[in-house]
């Protein structure tokens, strides 16, 4: 079923049963056609073609810039947007979709002018005018409100707009941030953002902080209310997208390097935390020597109390932790930023280049910091002696079954075997010459598991497709024979 929104009156000079006609089709979402009058064009794809989540993303424009502007009232859980996205026609294009989930869309426009819009479940349509040229930039803005949707998982884990105990965060991997704003949700299609969000003061009069990707740039008293600005400079895909709304220790510092550092620390969290402000420029100094110049304009971490969440997420310049985290896994979290946050999966099927590469640099911290060697990590997996060894033979890490099961220990635990089986036989000085050579060639774009096997076999001279067929893609647990 097609819900029609209020648009904007397209004046003309249609006899009655013509407007009648165009209402029609309107209302049940049917194009007009073989009229002779229909204009040039072709619709945008509801879909970006993934082949996990089919309907994800959309087709026919690639954006630039989203440029939020939030106003949100914890109290109630109430949110009100404006989107104002940038994007260039990728064919000449007759109306697109954004995706949206739940939320209520109060108007839109295209280049200024009032746009036509449709809703059907997430796929929000915008009709324009006029038929945007291919290799046009073109603007496009929602204005929206309503309650932030929060999803669950058939395992239970959650995502989109989650309240806290004292605010909410936005947490977006791999569908969520359709949730609280319109756009191209699919990684392929990333882009620069500017966030604004307002928050009233509380009962006190005590404003609310507001933490989000990139850097901070001004925040303005407005009386009960206050306004902050946050800016991200570099491509981000929209999954690693955060608001976080609470009350906050704020530590701003810089590395040795300059690197601008912002950790924000929930109350609760406090003494728990204290290792990890001195433990994040510490990971980001240490990963830079291995896998290359830390890739964003700023670092830092957000730690929220949210028992329940379990989990953390790699939100991009500052990993988001539900609580005072491990070692182990704020070394994970901000390894994502070089694998994940920069270079990003074309498509989820290769999330293991994600998972398996922080997975990987856990077990390379470990090694250089007096624990086991990353041998011995790999052979407690493959024994099933190690606590995360459990599950990791389900499926080939390369070929995940469902859109599910993404984030599934295959991903994890059996792609980072891969890496390992590959740096065991390139030897180590290719293989780190392949990291960093793999996080600057494709430094904030997108890539895929060929690319990774081609980049490896031109690196050591070698050929690795039975090393990679037997790891990524076949079924079941490799035999010794194969180590």
């Amino acid at each position: 079923m097609i819900k029609v929104e209020r648009r904007p009156r397209v004046l003309g000079r249609a006899r009655p049963h013509s407007a009648l006609l165009v209402t029609l089709l309107l209302l049940t979402g049917v194009a007009c056609s073989g009229t002779g009058h229909a204009p040039p064009g072709e619709p945008g794809a509801t879909g970006a073609g993934d082949p996990l989540f089919p309907t994800l993303g959309n087709g026919g424009y690639d954006v630039s810039h989203y440029d939020l502007a939030l106003d949100y009232t914890p109290d109630t859980n109430r949110l009100r947007g404006s989107a104002v996205i940038t994007a260039r026609a990728s064919q000449d294009l007759s109306r697109f979709n954004l995706d949206l989930a739940g939320l209520t869309v109060l108007g839109a426009t295209v280049d200024g002018a009032g746009a036509a819009f449709t809703r059907e479940k997430n796929e929000l349509t915008l009709t324009p005018r006029n038929v945007i040229a291919k290799g046009a930039t073109f603007e496009a803005t929602v204005e929206y409100e309503g309650t932030p949707r929060m999803s669950e998982d058939s395992e239970g884990a959650v995502e989109g707009w989650i309240e806290t105990d004292d605010g909410a965060t936005a947490l977006g991997e791999p569908t969520g941030s359709m949730a609280w704003f319109p756009g191209n949700h699919h990684p392929s299609d990333k882009a620069t953002y500017d966030i604004t969000v307002t928050v009233p003061k509380d009962a006190d009069g005590d404003p609310y902080d507001v933490v989000s990707n990139g850097e901070p740039t001004k925040a303005e008293d407005k009386g009960d209310r206050v306004t902050h600005h946050w800016h991200t400079g570099e491509p981000m895909a929209g999954y690693l997208a955060n608001v976080t709304i609470g009350y906050f220790d704020i530590t701003r510092e810089r590395t040795p390097d300059g690197l601008p550092l912002y950790l924000a620390v929930d109350p609760d969290e406090a003494e728990g935390a204290e290792d990890t402000k001195e433990l994040v420029p510490e990971v980001v100094d240490w990963a830079s020597d291995r896998f290359g110049p830390y890739p964003f304009s700023s670092a830092g971490a957000v730690i929220d109390h949210l028992p329940g969440l379990g989990y953390a997420l790699e939100t991009q310049t500052k990993p988001y932790f539900d609580s005072a985290p491990e070692e182990s896994l704020v070394v994970h979290e901000l390894a994502h930023q070089w694998f994940g946050n920069s270079v990003t999966p074309r498509t989820w099927q290769d999330m293991w280049l994600n998972e398996g590469f922080a997975t990987y640099a856990e077990w390379l911290w470990q090694e250089e910091h007096g624990g086991r060697t990353a041998r011995q990590t790999f052979e407690a997996f493959y024994d099933g002696s190690h606590p995360e060894s459990e599950g990791i033979w389900e499926f080939p890490p390369a070929d995940p079954p469902t859109g599910a099961q993404v984030s599934s220990p295959p991903v994890y635990g059996r792609g980072a075997m891969t890496l390992h089986q590959v740096r065991e036989a390139v030897g180590d000085d290719v293989f780190f010459a392949v990291l960093r050579t793999w996080t600057e060639r494709h430094r904030h774009g997108n890539a895929d598991t060929s690319q990774f096997i081609s980049l490896c076999e031109e690196k050591s001279g070698k050929e690795l497709d039975a090393l990679f067929r037997t790891w990524l893609h076949e079924e079941g647990k490799p035999s010794r024979s194969r180590l």
